[in-house]
């Protein structure tokens, strides 16, 4: 089956290189995985041979190494098929059963569906191998690696140990006072031919030595070429490199043959047939050369050191061996690189572990664990510390390295009130509390000495406390307390025993607000702290209410909070009395605001009076009639009847004609802060909207009525609603349409009022039909002649 493949792939890269060096000349490199598969389905049809296929790639300036790059393409495109494909089908096998015994059948033959649905529900299954995750192989991942090639450099000067052969080109350029080039292919034969010369063998000589050998045949065509006075030399340097074959065998991914430059070398094959396989040995890969071993490579030494002193040049007919894995080794758990590792004969478990990194900052190192597969049945080995650098490993050996527990063994805490808390060790075996108390600097000033604890667990880890006076053990007044691993120990603070303790200030100061007592604190220091009185605040009726603290015990009073009012002096003088009240925790300051105080408050007023601006109110009591005095009176042109107060965005209504002839009106509206009176010029237009013919506004007329002005807009709209027009007069008070039976009581219309019609809602000035319409009126008219009659009755 191998040797089919092999003839299968070498016939497919002769259709390939035929299909791809037919068309115009690119580079192997530019070339797609897709380009490359369609060139290989058009060369199917070709007959050529890979001798003739090279031949016209050659035709087409292609060099031997673009062709061998050409065959290492098509090697890695069917590498990853065969992977695809056999993912592919061990993923089909897997999803199969496969079942032991014979199926019971009827009369008659079953289709072959039916016998696979009798043969899963069979319960004996087994597993398939393949489904098991493979473990990895140190060194594998190098030649798996996608971003790792070790393609050979032809762009490098050339090796001095390099042997020229058969394909090898060879450039030679003359300059001086004679200028001339060739360029010559070293024949099969071993030959390179220059015109008018015979051929001058080559085959196996070095470039230095092939140059001396090539010059010497020159000097018949250039005298004296390259000899000092000639006037003329000659430099001979290698053009493109010739393909070789070489055949990888043994445990590789993809064995066979391979051409390849002829620069490559052991890594290059290597990489192309895949590296080992999982039965591969990376520490004894030979090569050999006219069937002797030249060189074994050890992978190891490139992997762990970089080292590459075997990766030797490779030539042509060499063979490299990849023979069997002596012993593999397997570390897992707390190690830097958990991995199946290749031992060979005489390393230790020391080795092992430097393969993989060493241990990692936690491993537990005191004993691994190695499990053993013995001739019947697994065996467990412990490998303390000390036996790691003797131990030699075994094939199949499973190394476990375990993680440290995550506990000390010598530890002991103290936290609270010292000055430095934290962990300690216990030293020398033994450490007491006054002992760590002085590793921690001591006890600070606010320490509850009275009572300390330490927290323990029991042998059977069950926890415990233990309390104790730490003032009587520091004093030597009791034995001191000797300390285990994982205790902890506390010491309680009097800040943490009991509430927080504050006072509080508000009302007239800067900075009301609630603030850390002090002892000794009085109520001038909680004023500062508050940055002072406001302009506002008032020294005398300071309040300070306290609560009443009895723990329990009775109180004849049954007082809960005390109430005390002083005055203070404004100074904060450390004489006055008040300044110097003591303050107690939880006390709380009120500052009263003076009863006199007032801030600045103002009005406007605008419009047609002698003096518009703003006012300042000087008293509670002052009014709109007040205001227009200050301003100096009206102008002529004013219009009392057109006047508005505006407050807070709202417009308040005002009949500044009655204010003006009665300041006891109730229309004389107390004045408030930020009020805005506005006066205009007389107004000599009536305005009218909403359902009328023509919306407009018409000059006011002295003696018109409000149906006088509707007439002047044309009458109603048909949806007008008669009934409810009102008047807005110019001050903003608006005055509706009334009816007294069958009377109608219009409003007065003044010079800038508007006439308002409002009209229907939209769902009522549609659909109604006539007979609707005298219905509605015929039903009015009943009503208002009722109405007439109950009236009567009454005034009789």
């Amino acid at each position: 089956m191998k040797l089919f493949s092999r003839i299968l792939l070498t016939l497919s890269f002769i259709l390939l290189v035929h299909a791809a060096f037919s068309q115009a000349k690119r580079k192997v490199e530019d070339l797609s995985d897709e380009e490359i598969a369609t060139f290989f389905e058009r060369a199917q049809s070709s007959g050529m041979t890979e001798a003739q296929l090279e031949k016209a790639a050659k035709a087409q300036g292609y060099t031997s190494a673009d062709i061998a790059k050409m065959r290492s393409r098509l090697t890695q495109i069917g590498d990853t098929k065969t992977k695809e494909k056999t993912t592919t089908a061990k993923s089909k096998t897997s999803s199969k059963r496969t079942v032991s015994g014979k199926l019971s059948t009827k009369k008659g033959t079953k289709n072959t569906d039916e016998e696979d649905s009798e043969e899963l529900t069979m319960e004996e299954e087994e597993i398939d191998s393949t489904q098991l995750p493979k473990k990895k192989i140190y060194g594998a991942n190098l030649f798996n690696n996608k971003k790792l090639n070790f393609e050979p450099d032809l762009r490098i000067a050339t090796p001095v140990n390099y042997t020229l052969g058969p394909d090898d080109e060879l450039n030679i350029d003359i300059f001086g006072e004679v200028m001339d080039n060739y360029t010559v292919t070293v024949s099969p034969e071993g030959t390179v031919k220059i015109l008018n010369l015979s051929p001058i063998y080559v085959n196996g000589l070095t470039v230095e030595a092939a140059s001396a050998r090539i010059v010497s045949r020159l000097r018949q065509l250039y005298q004296g070429l390259n000899r000092p006075g000639s006037g003329s030399s000659a430099i001979i340097t290698l053009g493109n490199v010739r393909s070789i074959k070489v055949t990888l065998v043994g445990e590789v991914e993809n064995p066979g043959s391979y051409t390849i430059s002829s620069l490559a070398t052991v890594f290059n094959a290597l990489y192309l047939a895949g590296g080992p396989n999982e039965n591969g040995s990376y520490r004894s890969i030979r090569v050999i050369r006219n069937n002797k071993v030249v060189r074994t490579l050890d992978l190891y030494d490139f992997l762990l050191k970089a080292d590459q002193k075997d990766n030797i040049q490779l030539k042509d007919q060499d063979i490299i061996r990849v023979g069997d894995f002596d012993s593999h080794v397997e570390l897992a758990g707390e190690v830097r690189r958990p991995m199946v590792f290749e031992a060979v004969k005489g390393e230790t478990l020391k080795d092992i572990l430097r393969y993989a990194g060493g241990f990692t900052d936690k491993a537990y190192t005191y004993s691994l664990t190695v499990r053993r597969n013995t001739s019947r049945e697994l065996k467990l080995l412990n490998i303390t510390q000390d036996e790691v650098a003797t131990f030699q490993p075994q094939n199949g050996d499973s190394i476990s390295v375990g993680k440290i527990i995550e506990r000390y063994e010598n530890r002991v805490t103290v936290s609270g009130a010292v000055f430095r808390p934290g962990v300690f060790a216990i030293e020398n075996g033994l450490t007491t509390v006054k002992e760590l108390i002085k590793r921690a600097e001591g006890p600070r000033e606010n320490a509850f000495l009275n009572r300390a604890t330490i927290s323990r667990r029991k042998e059977n880890y069950d926890p415990e406390m233990i309390s104790f006076d730490l003032g009587k053990v520091l004093r030597g007044e009791l034995a001191d307390i000797a300390l285990h691993r994982e205790d902890s120990l506390t010491v309680y603070s009097l800040d943490s025993l009991r509430e927080y303790q504050k006072v509080s200030i508000f009302g007239e100061v800067n900075k009301p607000g609630i603030f850390e007592f002090r002892a000794g604190m009085k109520v001038a220091d909680i004023i500062l702290l508050a940055k002072g009185f406001k302009e506002a605040a008032s020294y005398a009726k300071i309040e300070l209410s306290r609560r009443v603290i009895t723990h329990g015990s009775d109180n004849a009073t049954n007082e809960k909070i005390i109430v005390k009012t002083f005055d203070i002096d404004g100074s904060l003088n450390i004489s006055n009395e008040g300044s110097q009240y003591e303050l107690k925790p939880f006390d709380i300051i009120s500052i009263r605001r003076s009863p006199n105080y007032e801030v600045q408050r103002g009005v406007t007023i605008e419009g047609m009076v002698n003096y518009p601006g703003r006012y300042a109110i000087p008293k509670d009591d002052q009014k709109i009639a007040d205001l227009i005095f200050e301003a100096g009176g009206l102008k002529p042109e004013g219009y009392l009847d057109g006047a508005i107060l505006y407050r807070d965005s709202t417009v308040v209504g005002v009949k500044l004609s009655e204010i003006l002839r009665n300041p006891e009106s109730k229309n004389n509206l107390l004045l408030m802060e930020n009020d805005r009176l506005v006066i205009p010029r007389v107004l000599e237009t009536v305005k009218l909207s909403g359902g009328v013919q023509n919306p407009i506004a018409i000059a006011f007329v002295e003696g018109y009525s409000l149906q006088d002005y509707l007439d002047g807009a044309g009458g109603y709209t048909e949806y007008a609603d008669k009934k409810n027009v009102y008047v807005k007069a110019p001050n903003g008070i608006s005055t509706k349409r009334r009816r007294f039976l069958f009377f109608k009581i219009n409003p007065k219309v003044l010079p800038g009022s508007e006439i308002v019609v409002p009209e229907f809602p939209t769902n009522m000035k549609k659909g109604m039909t006539t007979a609707e319409a005298v219905g509605l009126s015929s039903a009015l008219v009943s009503v208002a002649l009722t109405l007439t009659t109950l009236i009567n009755n009454l005034t009789k």
